[in-house]
């Protein structure tokens, strides 16, 4: 066991870590010429088409040092903020983590929580500058600011590129001096900690996990501690490029564990694995339950493909933890789920993963966040979505989800985020220099405000050189109406927003102009109208296609005519009585992008 080492690879987006786990993978032989590929590790073609890791990968490298065989087992993390609960179980499966600092870009609000989550963890933590061969590469500087976040020696900061492969050898050999081994009792009962699965349709649920004590052999009786239910190892093994098949894995190793289990909920991310016969008497302190900051509800669009559609959601849960949904009915679009997200990016990926995976066509509704209601009669109410909200005079206070927002950005855009956040009711707490040329800004923030464009305007009105991290901190009492879209009278709850009353009639407008233009034109007119209750703030119409009832009509006595334009108005007011407007799935995501 003195020989294994377990180590992550952390960093904020785009610093490299994906093209540094390549080079790793390259200089120990790993990965045969004809597999590699760039991003080897990053199996979906969304990562590949965005250039961002979703999934944390593990896989396992053999390396000789000084004359002794080494097994590192690597696990590559995402960057963006909405995947960091992917990299806090990465972290609870390591000893160590490699932190990347991109060199011309320095320090960024993702490089710091990361680096918390690492430090929580009692990793040991090998700081490296990545991208040194790049032109506009500040070695000194993001040197000086790595020594001032960690408190190191320079001596212990290595140098690196994940393209050209400088300073590859460098890295295995400080994993192996500066991590430690895992410490584990072979001969204690049997713990191990799930840190993620995958569904395979041929084989069922594939579990993989970290084993702190004992030995897992094939064959031997399993349970899971949390669930209760015991299955037979069928297959277990480690996990190279693909999956390799062992006798057992042992205590300090990264492996996989096939049971034959189809069903989605009997497998939970953070559960202890041990064995029936002689079980461990603690389970591991993994990591606490997710909590979804984002709320929106799925929808099949056609309603006969509910069943498939709770399938393919279970199936993706199991490969992505942190998704919740429960089961919601609209009166607009049927049955579907009310699903939670950890941000905006998290909800378009798994709308990308059920259109592409499990072939899913799904409505998505306007995103929204959880609120709380206090009523007259002392009762509390959390209001995850709109129909959800109770009758306005039967409320005494309702709160809403504020954040802490950390951005790192250069002195010159100061002005340009104080004015975005200010707009987004934010409050400035804090404002400090790292460095003369990079400045830290502290913000708290109503959620509300944050879900919708917050970071893409945060990037425009920087030029890319902002970086943005945030974390909830409480409930605050807050001016929230519902708004209503409403149709010809009748209300499209799936349109419906919660939204500060500040800023309820300038979104109402926007919304009105936008399904405007988006709604197909029919026979007769159509009133497009936000509501607060009762009172209608703002109001579009759609004027009805007329077709020339006179045409035919030439000479004679102005009364045929007049009969004529008579009947047809006649004719429009029954068809506006029973027509109904057909609302595109384009309206629903027209919401999302008012201000463009």
């Amino acid at each position: 066991m003195k020989n294994i080492r377990n180590f992550c690879i952390i960093a904020h987006i785009d610093h490299g870590k994906s093209t540094l786990a390549d080079r790793l993978l390259e200089f120990t032989n790993t990965i045969g010429e004809r597999d590699m590929q760039n991003q080897v590790l990053d199996d979906m073609d969304l990562e590949r088409e965005k250039g961002i890791t979703i999934k944390s990968h593990a896989i396992q490298i053999n390396y000789p040092y000084k004359g002794e065989d080494y097994v590192f087992n690597l696990i590559d993390t995402p960057g963006h903020v909405d995947f960091s609960y992917e990299v806090s179980r990465a972290l609870a499966a390591c000893e160590g983590a490699l932190l990347l600092v991109d060199a011309s870009q320095g320090i960024q609000a993702q490089t710091i929580s990361n680096l918390y989550l690492a430090v929580e963890n009692n990793l040991e933590i090998i700081p490296v500058i990545n991208k040194i061969d790049m032109e506009g590469a500040m070695i000194p500087e993001v040197k000086d600011q790595i020594i001032e976040l960690i408190g190191c020696k320079e001596e212990d900061i290595l140098l690196a590129s994940g393209k050209s492969g400088i300073g590859i050898e460098g890295i295995l050999a400080a994993i192996i001096e500066r991590i430690p081994a895992p410490k584990g009792d072979l001969e204690a009962p049997l713990q191990a900690l799930i840190f993620d699965s995958v569904f395979n349709s041929f084989r069922g649920i594939i579990v993989y996990y970290r084993v702190f004590s004992g030995i897992i052999k094939k064959g031997d009786k399993i349970k899971f501690s949390n669930t209760g239910l015991e299955y037979e190892a069928d297959e277990v093994g480690i996990l190279k490029f693909g999956m390799e098949a062992k006798k057992e894995v042992r205590a300090g190793d990264v492996g996989y564990i096939i049971t034959g289990i189809k069903v989605a909920k009997e497998v939970k991310v953070g559960d202890t694995i041990t064995t029936t016969a002689n079980p461990c008497l603690e389970n591991i302190h993994g990591f606490e339950d997710v909590k979804p900051m984002v709320f929106a509800g799925i929808y099949p669009v056609e309603t006969d493909q509910f069943e498939e559609l709770r399938n393919c959601m279970e199936k993706l849960q199991l490969n992505d933890a942190s998704l919740t949904f429960e089961l919601e009915t609209s009166q607009a679009l049927g049955f579907g789920f009310r699903c939670g997200f950890l941000g905006l990016l998290h909800m378009e990926i798994i709308q990308e993963r059920l259109e592409r995976e499990f072939n899913q066509t799904v409505i998505t509704t306007v995103p929204n966040v959880s609120f709380e209601a206090y009523l007259t009669n002392g009762d509390k109410i959390v209001v995850n979505n709109p129909t959800e909200m109770p009758d306005p005079s039967k409320i005494d206070i309702i709160k809403e989800p504020f954040i802490r927002a950390q951005i790192i950005t250069k002195p010159d855009y100061i002005g340009n985020i104080m004015s975005l956040c200010i707009g987004k009711r934010g409050m400035l707490i804090n404002q400090s220099y790292l460095t003369p040329t990079r400045v830290e800004l502290t913000f708290e923030i109503p959620l509300t405000e944050i879900v919708f464009d917050f970071y893409d305007k945060l990037k425009s009105q920087t030029r890319g050189y902002a970086s943005f991290d945030y974390h909830p901190i409480d409930m605050r009492d807050s001016d929230i109406v519902k708004m209503d879209i409403l149709l010809n009278g009748d209300k499209v709850d799936a349109l419906s927003a919660l939204i500060h009353r500040n800023r309820s009639h300038e979104f109402g407008r926007k919304l009105c102009e936008k399904l405007r233009e988006l709604l197909p034109r029919q026979q007769f007119q159509i009133a497009i109208q936000a509501a607060i209750g009762a009172k209608v703030v703002a109001r579009e119409t759609i004027s009805a296609m007329r077709k020339d009832v006179t045409a035919k009509c030439y000479g004679g006595d102005i009364s045929r005519k007049r009969k004529l334009l008579e009947k047809q108005k006649e004719g429009k007011k029954r068809m506006r009585q029973i027509g109904n407007v057909e609302v595109p799935q384009e309206a629903f995501l027209a919401v999302l992008k008012l201000d463009d």
